[in-house]
């Protein structure tokens, strides 16, 4: 059992502290639990009601409003505004209700609705990645479950890989995309391919957990003119540089390019600094694809 404080709802609705303590107290919105020294806490029902009510409240419905309807009704908006809300607030919530309830239908409906509203760039940037740094937080503070992470995972993954496919090679040029062994973050990488064949540029994609001995291989075969890597943090201190040097010197015939956490806290030796693009940002990764 996930149990919140007072603040962890805070942190998770976006609705403070002080005004759900007023909610408790005058419309009896919710009730919490108390530990034996009277200490106050909340479950994951509790949540899923504050979230509901926020979601409304931030459409102009009055709190004293949404205090008399039951369940039902409250559900019942909640849902008609799915379907009109275009808020960054009103999309977080509305994605995660349906990520707490499990409901692979309305976060698929909701997410097929933002890429027909921004198309499916803007929507990674301005409504996936902000849902995922809130889940992160939701996963330290104990709020979601493994399976929550694997429910959300899939659906993203799912709905990278059919919009890759939509996109038509026109180019070329060949990328070769992975991540180093100790990488995980597969989403990331999909994106990256996805911003690659948006532009018709033929992209290998090695996935997760590649070894250079791997990258000889697959450059024996095909001879990309691109090597694209994203490392976060799967260098310990003293590897990351020798391993930059290593793919440096074993595919000096094509252009590396990096992003991620690590590549921009450790400065490059100038003579592999100058063999070595580096992308810090979705936004810089685009736009150089842009200049292609």
């Amino acid at each position: 059992m996930v149990v919140y404080s007072i603040k962890d709802l805070e942190n998770l609705s976006g609705v403070k502290a002080h005004t759900l303590r007023i909610w408790e107290k005058r419309y009896n919105i919710l009730t919490p639990k108390r530990t034996p020294t009277n200490i106050r806490y909340y479950l994951d029902e509790d949540l899923k009601t504050i979230l509901n009510i926020a979601l409304l409240n931030r459409h102009g419905i009055k709190i004293s409003k949404i205090a008399i309807m039951d369940a039902t009704e409250i559900h019942r908006k909640v849902a008609e505004i799915t379907d009109v809300d275009e808020s960054f607030e009103g999309q977080l919530d509305s994605l995660t209700i349906s990520l707490l309830e499990l409901d692979e239908g309305k976060f698929v409906k909701l997410l097929n609705k933002n890429i027909e509203q921004r198309g499916f760039t803007e929507t990674m940037l301005q409504v996936i990645y902000p849902l995922l740094d809130k889940l992160a937080m939701m996963w330290l503070s104990g709020s979601i479950k493994n399976i929550h992470e694997k429910f959300v995972s899939h659906l993203i993954r799912r709905k990278c890989i059919v919009e890759i496919d939509k996109k038509e090679i026109t180019r070329d040029e060949t990328f070769l995309i992975y991540l180093p062994e100790g990488e995980t973050n597969e989403l990331s990488l999909l994106f990256l391919h996805y911003l690659i064949r948006r532009k018709g540029f033929n992209v290998i994609n090695a996935g997760p957990g590649v070894s250079i001995y791997d990258l000889i291989e697959v450059v024996d075969i095909r001879n990309p003119d691109f090597i694209y890597t994203i490392i976060n943090d799967s260098f310990r201190e003293g590897q990351f540089h020798p391993y930059i040097k290593k793919l440096c010197n074993e595919f000096s015939n094509c252009k590396i390019l990096l992003s991620g956490l690590q590549v921009q806290s450790a400065p490059l030796e100038k003579s592999v600094a100058d063999r070595i693009t580096i992308l810090g940002s979705s936004e810089e990764t685009i736009n150089y694809f842009e200049k292609l």
